[in-house]
């Protein structure tokens, strides 16, 4: 799967957060934060059902439209793209220029040590 557009996200967030929904329903859940009439909702969930982001019951009248891919698989996907892309693989490298941008708490280091220390078995 190729990366997901900003666009792709949008409406998977909003499908996520519904749990499917149909086009007239999506289309009002989205057009706060986009302006989308419903034909471009219609054309985004078409191409997305090609690419197997979404899912579509057409069985019964309006059809239902699904996220195909739960948030974490996406999430994961994105994560390991990056990761190869700007870090070439390397996580120690994505996690310490993370720390050196933003302090984190007593609490997240404490965390960040557990999550090592179970690492290493």
């Amino acid at each position: 799967m190729a990366n997901l557009s900003d666009r792709e996200w949008t409406v998977l967030t909003a499908l996520w957060a519904s749990g499917g929904s149909t086009l007239g329903e999506l289309t009002e859940a989205l057009r706060p934060e986009t302006g989308w009439s419903r034909n471009t909702v219609l054309t985004y969930l078409t191409r997305m059902e090609a690419k197997g982001l979404v899912s579509i019951r057409k069985e019964g009248s309006p059809h239902v439209y699904r996220a195909a891919l739960s948030r974490e698989d996406c999430q994961a996907r994105e994560r390991e793209t990056f990761l190869r892309r700007v870090y070439r693989g390397a996580a120690g490298d994505l996690v310490a220029a993370f720390l050196k941008e933003s302090p984190i708490s007593s609490q997240e280091r404490e965390e960040l040590r557990r999550l090592l220390d179970e690492m290493e078995v």
